[in-house]
């Protein structure tokens, strides 16, 4: 590869804070080939993306990560600019004048549909939306959870979002008071008069998506029972073979964590947590205007073309009343206007990373890492080496940057273009005030940090108005 000094600095833009945009910055300042400035943008005035906004308040431990992320701020190439909307404030046209190299690490910020009746009644809301409300991510704060009147919650889907979901429904409020949760939130968990919680997987125990460390801590909350009947638990034929021949250890410690729990004796709990598998949703049910039932359907496995076991509904359907219910199948992309997009999978088309057009050929400039480039995959370490094959691309690609467009990029600041447009951007410095200030705020009531839910809040705290 090419000595830094054979060429001039080249500008890159990073849209997204969360891990796969931090990921990327670490491993653009890491390398020793070519000198380069990377800009950080993110749509909010705070960073690190789902670490904050979706890792559940009593994980505090996976938000150490964070720690990574301040050590990559403190270099002297790097610059934040929090409460920056791309689209709003600059268009990709504007960061493609400005940049060398844009890439972008803006995640799944919707969620997938079930595309089934019933699915917009009042009463049956995305997981998204409730994990963005409990750690009161500023577009779900002003929601509201009527958790005072509801006695049975249904969560479709056995990932770890569902997980995540049912475990705050299930546990008492108390337990959560001195995390980061949301103080509207811990209210209204209070309150809750919630008795049962249906967990329903359209697959089977081996199949489901959750990790073994997910489902146990729920199984070891004392104030809560996970029920699974041997029934549920039992494998099919085709579960059984499929396990042998090709389950993962996680598929195999999974399965029998849950025969485990089917035979365990029944405790007197207040909540219990009701793990159903190979049942589907096919239409939720109203009762006086908002939801009162789901009908569900048994599924059963069959083998697909490449051998893996998949869910049909079998037509045997019965209802459940259901007072609540949260739907956990998954995140989806929004298109970003000057970009291709991929309705069907909702990422940014692309080839280990590098943008691709309706001809497969690579958009010059233009790359993905995480969530848009792959999909809502993989824990928040799956972004590091995501992040490092997208890098290792435009490293490969620096030496084709046309000099003279580089130098006339060099002439220009994205600061003036915002300040010209009155954009009341967030430094990384900024950022590290509202921090303080949210540390403090937390500490008259016992609380790792009481954070600002309001964009407008977080401007008025640190003077930037």
């Amino acid at each position: 590869m090419s000595s830094l000094q054979d060429h001039k600095t080249t500008r890159i833009a990073v849209v997204g804070s969360g891990p796969s945009g931090f990921y990327a910055v670490a491993a653009l300042l890491k390398q020793q080939d070519h000198a380069v400035k990377v800009d950080l943008f993110d749509r909010l005035p705070t960073p690190y993306g789902l670490v904050r906004g979706g890792v559940a308040p009593d994980h505090q431990n996976i938000k150490n990560v964070i720690r990574v992320y301040e050590k990559v701020a403190s270099h002297d190439s790097f610059r934040f600019f929090g409460n920056v909307k791309v689209g709003r404030d600059l268009s990709i046209d504007d960061l493609r004048r400005l940049y060398d190299q844009l890439v972008l690490a803006i995640g799944n910020e919707s969620h997938r549909t079930m595309g089934i009746p019933g699915e917009d009644l009042p009463g049956v809301h995305s997981a998204t939306e409730f994990v963005g409300w409990y750690n009161g991510h500023p577009d779900f704060s002003e929601l509201e959870f009527p958790l005072a009147r509801t006695r049975r919650v249904a969560v479709v889907g056995n990932g770890n979002v569902a997980m995540d979901v049912a475990r705050v429904l299930a546990k008492k409020a108390d337990s959560l008071a001195s995390s980061d949760i949301a103080d509207y939130a811990l209210a209204t968990l209070r309150s809750s008069t919630v008795k049962e919680i249906l967990v329903l997987g359209r697959r089977g125990p081996a199949q489901a998506a959750f990790t073994t460390k997910e489902i146990k801590e729920i199984g070891q909350l004392e104030e809560a029972e996970l029920v699974i009947s041997p029934e549920e638990a039992a494998l099919d034929p085709l579960s059984s073979s499929w396990l042998d021949e090709e389950g993962s250890a996680g598929a195999h410690k999974n399965v029998d964590y849950v025969r485990e729990r089917s035979a365990a004796t029944p405790r007197d709990c207040e909540r219990r947590l009701l793990f159903r598998f190979l049942v589907s949703p096919v239409e939720f049910l109203a009762d006086e205007g908002i939801l009162g039932r789901v009908r569900l359907e048994k599924n059963e496995l069959f083998e697909d073309e490449h051998g893996t076991p998949r869910p049909r509904g079998t037509g045997e359907q019965w209802v459940e009343e259901v007072d609540l219910a949260f739907t956990a199948v998954g995140y989806r992309g929004l298109p970003v206007p000057g970009l291709p997009f991929d309705e069907r999978s909702g990422t940014l088309p692309n080839v280990e990373g590098r943008l691709v057009g309706e001809d497969g050929a690579h958009l010059p400039g233009l790359y993905a890492v995480g969530w848009a480039k792959r999909g809502p995959t993989g824990l928040i370490g799956s972004n590091v080496a995501d992040s490092n094959e997208t890098v290792a691309h435009m490293l490969e690609d620096i030496p084709s940057l046309a000099s003279t467009e580089t130098g006339a990029r060099a002439e220009s600041d994205v600061r003036e273009e915002l300040d010209a447009k009155s954009v009341c951007w967030f430094s990384f410095d900024d950022w590290r005030r509202l921090n303080e200030i949210e540390i403090a705020r937390g500490q008259s009531d016992e609380k790792i940090r009481q954070k600002f839910y309001n964009v407008d809040d977080m401007i008025s705290a640190v003077d930037k108005g």
